[in-house]
Order: structure tokens, then sequence, then C-alpha cells
């Protein structure tokens, strides 16, 4: 990258990533699997010397240790750094923010007026709410753009994030504490939910081994239903219970303890832990 004289020559990128955690690595494969960037196109920065070189092994993009040289080298920024950091972050880059660029930021519970104003106002913000399942590219991701960020740079996200999964947007900003709140916290809800098959299992008499694994291909099974059978919720789990049967047992067991009530109720609490001040650390966002 030096020319002759010793002097630096920037090199342009399509797209930058700030924060190189596991969140950064998905949409990062994401994008080169689909064939949307070429790795070449690429350039991911973090102050874990560590973290850049796993990148660059694993990947083969560029790599930084600077942010604000990542920002000036780039067209898009992805900002996928820990919230609680993300006002020291925004400082640095700062000076190199010009409206001619694009952030898009995957930190829970940011919004796009502090990103704006951190990076000196005029900026084009696009905030997602990704879920962990990015890792896999089978992501629920729900965007929504800034005060000054146009429509193209809504669907440019759209496309970025649907390298790793599902993604719709939003008009309204405070609609992503709900989205926090079902899919971003959902996967936790749907692990708890098998860890319960598998104990009522351990509990009805089976080997823990047997138990996990039916429970495993059960919730993956039903997933793929609920995706691919074309049908509702409802119509999938009529289908399944005969008047009289095992499958009605259980369901009325289960609705005599108050699972459909809880599970909204688990819903509502984390959205309200959204909004609380310093409340939204959803692990399906950190990018650390």
């Amino acid at each position: 990258m030096g020319s002759r004289t010793g002097s630096a020559k920037p090199r342009g990128y399509a797209v930058g990533f700030v924060g190189g955690g596991n969140m950064a690595n998905a949409l990062i494969g994401g994008l080169i699997g689909a064939g949307l960037y070429k790795a070449k196109e690429i350039i991911a920065s973090d102050v874990d010397a560590r973290k850049r070189s796993q990148l660059k092994r694993k990947l083969a993009v560029a790599v930084t240790g600077d942010n604000a040289a990542l920002v000036r080298d780039s067209a898009v920024i992805v900002l996928a750094v820990k919230p609680q950091i993300m006002d020291t972050v925004l400082a640095d880059l700062r000076a190199a923010a010009t409206p001619a660029k694009v952030f898009i930021s995957i930190a829970a519970g940011v919004s796009t007026a502090q990103i704006e104003k951190g990076l000196g106002g005029g900026v084009r913000v696009v905030r997602v709410m990704p879920n962990t399942p990015a890792l896999l590219g089978r992501a629920m991701s729900v965007v929504v753009r800034g005060s000054v960020a146009k429509a193209a740079d809504e669907k440019l996200a759209l496309r970025l994030l649907r390298a790793v999964g599902r993604a719709r947007a939003v008009s309204d900003e405070t609609l992503i504490d709900a989205v926090t709140g079902l899919s971003g916290s959902g996967p936790a809800y749907v692990y708890r939910f098998a860890e319960a098959l598998i104990e009522g299992g351990v509990a009805a008499g089976l080997d823990r081994d047997l138990a996990s694994e039916l429970a495993l291909q059960t919730v993956s099974g039903a997933a793929a239903m609920l995706l691919e059978a074309g049908e509702t919720p409802a119509d999938l789990r009529a289908a399944v219970t005969s008047p009289g049967g095992t499958t009605q047992a259980g369901l009325e067991e289960m609705a005599r303890r108050g699972l459909m009530n809880t599970v909204v109720r688990g819903v509502e609490r984390a959205t309200e832990r959204s909004r609380e001040p310093g409340g939204n650390t959803s692990s399906a966002s950190r990018g650390g």
C-alpha cells in the first residue's frame, strides 16, 4: 500500500467493520459467502491484536488497529462494538465521518440519534437489531434508518443483513425495543424451552442423551415446519392435536400452568428492560 516515496497510499474498501467479535465475523463471512463482496473489499478493526489475526487468517480480509483510518478508507462502516464503549468509539471516528459514508450499527440499545450526535451530526446512520443465529446464517434482523439516512441506505443495510438470514425494516425506532424483546432475546427462550423438554423426557424415564436428541431434533423439525409449511402456528398445532389424545393432554397441562401467558409476559418484560437506561445489552448484537 505504500508508494515508491514511502508515503501511505489510501486504499478504498467497500465495507469496514469496527469491532471484530462474533457478530462481525458472522456478517463478514456471510457477505463473502453470498458473493456480495470479495474479501479484498472488506477491512476490519479491533483493539485486540489476536482478533485481528484471526480475522485475517480465517476470512482473508484486511485488518487494522486504527478505527479512524478504517472510516476514511471505507464507503460503508459497520459499528460492531459493545454498547458500553460506543461513545468512546464514536469520538474516535468523528473526525473521519462524512455525509458521504453510511454507518450501520448493530450495537444494542444505542439510538440513531446518539450515533449521529457522536459522529458530529449530518451522518447517515442505519440501526440494526440482529440475533445470534446469524452465526449460522439464520438470523432475523430488523433495521431502522436515522434522521439523515436515505431510503437507499436502508435498502443497502437490508441487503447486507440478508446475507446472514432474514431482515425487515421498520419506520419507527421505538419498535426496536419490542424487536429486542422478541427476536433479539428470543433464541434464549427457545433454548430454555428445549431445556424443559429435555428435563421432561428425563422425568418421564428417558436417559438424558436420548431425551436431548429427541428434544433438539423435535425443536429443529418444528421450526422447519413453521418456516416451510405455509401454515400458521395455530394451524400446525391443531393438525397434531387429536381430541382426547396425548398432545391435547400435554397442552392442557401447560395451559393450566400458564405457559402462554408466561411467554407473552417474558417478551413484554424484555421489551421493558430494553427501554430502561442501560438495559439493552442483548448478546444478539454485542459484537464482542
